[in-house]
């Protein structure tokens, strides 16, 4: 091995630099929440930006491509987040280095790629002795079809120096075959594994691997995988059947951490460079010296917390909000994780927010736009640390609650069971004993400890099967989906074929020419007038949907535009570069056939309006909420336009007013719309936004810009789009907000109108105002004044009735009292009150308990079909009756239920015909209670 001095960033920049320098394009990392994929919970693979280009979907300009991924596996099928911190190399948020080919070198060259990165001084300089590797073994992938070892894999191995006493084949599909899915591209793995020595075997189950005695393969945690190549070599259809792909490809992944330890000669991830100083710093803020953590427990809470920053830090930067499902789960879990064990160590508070400024610090050379977040970051996870301390508050008082429910008798049956009986007592299921460490976060060894010093037993089995049903639900509330190859027709067609997007340019575009038929039934030539189709031209100005905005519709015309020949409801990117036009035919058709292409004018200049809009409200937001704010989803149509983004609080009355405000006074300057095309790169660095769900091209991006010279930048707003826009801002007319509200955890929604509509609106809203001025007898800015006017009348009439209604309860308290009767030495009052709601029925209650001064009162009451009961007991005769349990009898018989206080209890119920014989049902309950 060289004697450089690696660290984390000099393994990645390294890795990327070769490839780089044979022919890779080097890709920006995607966002650790998958673009357009159902299919996952978190990006947990180099390969997943890639998908649709491995699909068939999408086809870009290059056909090799390298990038150091970030990935998180915690949640879903993917999960490692019960293990980080208590082995060397599981962790919730990782890097993985990839290289690919996209149908352009394979085997032989992905082998030699590997070998000499790996092997060459001039590179890694990993010693060949140190160094295993596997190939596929043969396994049956599909009843009765057999696919054989990958012996071409062991011979390039073989080729560029392996040893053949080092070359492994792996027989079966768990560990050296791979797949996308129960169908699609699939083939062969071959896997790169360092010899990390005896020091490195963790498996206490192992002691001959501890005495040096095991080989290749082994499990012991001496034999380290660091790379996977993953040879893309068939496509499994639906019967299992493995056919050929045409164009095989490459996808590759070795992880950063681990590679990092083998350059920087350690054992564990958690001692190189891109962990060791965080888990410093927390030693540090928790106020600990070096060698009062080196205990197993503290070193596994440093790791975690190490681990679980930086997950933390990059997912929010992404735009997770920690929530109760979903990604917002795993994330909440996270950090409630990193929290728990930071009390562990006495960390102070904030905690967590601190360790992410630590994270931001080692990672922004590598990810610069951690910084752009990190205000924020801070301010999510400072609330949620602060949610989480109350939380835990609540459980302790939980926990304290349910032990005390243990009574003698409890705890002497509990003590006598053997392990196989069935457990009696308040924890006999485990259940609680399990929400107290899942939802209020208590440690399960501080929940148990707590057990055994009140010495009852803890219910294990219950917790784990409890605990275990927990991940069935976590990984249901994911609700993946497969995700399909593209249609081979479209796919083979944009192989040589694309539609030129001429909607830029306007809503007509002549001589068009029909370049696919398609089907439910397939590609065919023609199809005949009435029928449904997708039809894909050489070039449209029909928009296809994308980025929020809905498409257009409209119709195929012949060249002079005199014929309509198919109706046009819409229309879709099948794969990358091809559009989709769903149709009617109205005449018939064929492939060849030339047409021109009508978008609906007026439906496009309303999408138009909406779009511009949608960036002048996001630029607004921004400026007036705070940079924090982040798109989270959109929707542009015709009728009005919906924008999701990040903001943890419900936006006040005062500043929808002034966001409202400021995209009208720039709607008022009627800037000149601005649009330029260039690669992502130099978009981002010239300050244009990215929306974190769309996909966009690394060259020939759309940024469009409101330029307004006033502003600190010389632009108002500048966003990478692919939408349509008006000329100039003017040309949306006005803007008007008609909602706001809380759509999830951190996510809040506006849906606003603009031009003609927005203009009925206010001019709607004149109109109630005007008819609200004349039943007040007020002019329109005396409104207000008329209306506070009536209230304060209102409020005095309400007092008057108030006081009558007190008068008319005291009259007839007196009344109700002398009809009082006596059971057992009790006074008994027993009526029916009508015309009183629950509050006053209250308050005669409380009036006739006055008068009383000992005894029991119970009123009823019906009103709209609906009976209300009241029952009430003086303090003197608690100890005999009970108010909520005499209720709880009565409402029985008027169709209800009820309950309360000892003291006083109500009850309500649905038939009024009842009352009466609820009433006379007093007298028995009362002697037999009695």
């Amino acid at each position: 091995m060289t004697d450089k001095q690696w660290t984390g960033n000099e393994v990645r920049k390294t890795f990327l630099k070769f490839f780089e320098e044979r022919g890779h394009r080097v890709v920006r990392s995607s966002s650790l929440v998958p673009t357009n994929d159902p299919t996952l919970l978190f990006t947990n693979a180099g390969m997943n930006q890639f998908k649709d280009v491995f699909l068939g979907l999408e086809k870009r300009d290059y056909n090799r491509a390298t990038t150091c991924q970030k990935c998180v596996r915690a949640g879903g099928k993917h999960n490692d987040l019960e293990n980080v911190g208590f082995t060397n190399r599981h962790h919730t948020f990782f890097e993985m280095l990839g290289n690919f080919s996209f149908g352009d070198y394979f085997k032989k060259d992905a082998i030699a790629f590997a070998m000499e990165l790996i092997t060459s001084p001039d590179w890694y300089g990993i010693p060949l002795e140190k160094l295993y590797f596997t190939v596929f073994g043969g396994a049956e992938v599909a009843p009765g079809n057999t696919l054989g070892t990958d012996t071409e894999a062991a011979d390039f191995w073989l080729n560029v120096g392996a040893a053949k006493d080092r070359i492994f084949a792996v027989p079966g599909l768990k560990d050296n075959f791979w797949a996308m899915g129960d169908t699609g591209p699939c083939g062969p793995c071959s896997e790169i594994f360092y010899d990390m020595g005896v020091t490195a075997v963790d498996d206490p189950r192992t002691p001959n691997c501890a005495a040096g005695n095991c080989t290749f393969p082994c499990d012991c945690g001496r034999y380290v995988e660091i790379w996977n190549l993953v040879f893309m070599q068939f496509n499994r259809d639906a019967s299992g059947n493995l056919n050929p792909l045409p164009k095989p490809s490459v996808d590759t992944g070795m992880g950063l951490e681990r590679t990092a330890a083998v350059l920087e000669h350690v054992i564990s991830n958690y001692d190189t460079d891109l962990f060791r100083p965080l888990m410093h710093e927390a030693t540090w803020l928790c106020g600990k010296e070096a060698v009062e953590v080196m205990d197993a427990a503290s070193q596994a809470s440093l790791r975690i917390i190490a681990d679980h920053s930086r997950a933390a830090t990059f997912l929010i930067s992404d735009g997770v909000i920690p929530s109760n499902e979903g990604r917002g789960y795993v994330l909440r879990k996270i950090i409630r994780r990193a929290l728990r064990h930071a009390r562990a160590l006495n960390a102070p508070s904030p905690f967590l927010s601190v360790m992410s400024g630590h994270v931001r610090t080692l990672m922004k050379d590598a990810y610069p736009d951690l910084e752009e977040h990190a205000s924020r970051t801070t301010r999510v996870l400072d609330e949620e640390e602060k949610r989480f301390t109350r939380t835990v508050e609540v459980g302790l008082e939980k926990l304290n609650h349910h032990l005390t429910h243990w009574t003698a008798q409890h705890l002497e049956q509990a003590r006598s069971l053997t392990p196989e009986s069935p457990m009696l007592g308040p924890f006999e299921s485990g259940l609680d004993a399990f929400a107290l460490y899942d939802t209020y976060g208590l440690p399960r060894d501080f929940i148990e400890d707590a057990y055994r010093d009140a010495r009852i037993p803890f219910p294990k089995e219950g917790f784990e099967q409890a605990m275990q049903e927990q991940r069935t639900r976590a990984r249901a509330s994911w609700k993946g989906a497969h995700k399909d190859a593209a249609n081979p027709v479209y796919s083979k067609l944009a192989q040589t074929n694309k539609t030129e997007q001429e909607f830029y340019h306007g809503t007509k575009a002549r001589d068009a020419r029909i370049q696919a038929i398609v089907t439910k039934d397939g590609a065919v030539n023609e199809i005949k007038a009435g029928s449904e189709a997708e039809v894909v031209l050489d070039r449209t100005s029909i928009y296809s949907e994308s980025g929020g905005q809905v498409a257009d519709t409209g119709g195929f015309y012949d060249n002079s535009g005199a014929l309509e020949v198919a109706e046009v409801r819409g229309a879709y990117y099948p794969v990358t570069g091809l559009i989709a036009h769903r149709i009617v035919a109205k005449e018939d058709l064929h492939v060849g056939d030339h047409v021109a292409t009508i978008a609906d004018p007026e439906r496009r200049v309303r999408d138009m309006r909406n779009h511009t809009a949608t960036h002048l409200l996001n630029a607004a937001l921004r400026n007036i909420l705070g940079t924090h704010v982040k798109q989270a989803g959109s929707l542009v149509a015709p009728d009005h336009l919906r924008f999701d983004f990040s903001h943890f609080a419900q936006v006040d009355p005062s500043e929808l007013g002034e966001i409202e405000q400021q995209v009208n006074e720039e709607i008022r300057k009627n800037l000149e719309m601005r649009t330029d095309i260039m690669n992502i790169d130099d978009a981002l660095a010239s300050g244009a936004l990215a929306f974190f769900g769309d996909k966009y091209p690394e060259a020939n991006v759309r940024v469009v810009t409101i330029p307004d010279g006033t502003a600190p930048r010389g632009f108002y707003s500048k966003e990478l789009c692919g939408g349509t826009h008006v000329v100039r801002t003017g040309d949306i007319g006005v803007f008007k907000i008609i909602g706001e509200q809380s759509v999830a955890a951190g996510v809040r929604r506006i849906e606003a109108i603009s031009g003609d509509r927005a203009l009925a609106e206010y001019q709607k809203s004149l109109a109630t105002l005007r008819t609200v001025a004349g039943m007040l007898n007020a002019g329109e800015d005396e409104i207000v004044t008329a209306l506070e006017r009536q209230f304060e009348a209102t409020k005095q009439l309400e007092k008057q009735l108030e006081a009558l209604k007190r008068k008319a309860a005291g009259s007839l308290a007196g009344d109700l009292v002398e009809q009082a009767r006596t059971v057992k030495n009790v006074r008994l009052i027993a009526a029916q009150v009508n015309g009183f709601d629950r509050e006053a029925l209250r308050q005669l209650v409380d009036a006739l308990r006055q008068k009383l001064g000992s005894g029991v009162v119970v009123l009823a009451s019906a009103d709209d079909g609906k009976v209300a009961l009241i029952t009430a007991v003086t303090k003197d005769l608690i100890p005999k009756l009970h108010a909520g349990k005499m209720v709880q009898e009565l409402a029985k018989f008027v169709g209800g239920s009820g309950g309360g206080r000892p003291d006083l209890a109500e009850a309500g119920g649905k038939d009024t015909s009842g009352i009466q014989n609820a009433l006379d049902q007093v007298y028995p309950l009362l002697d037999r209670l009695l």
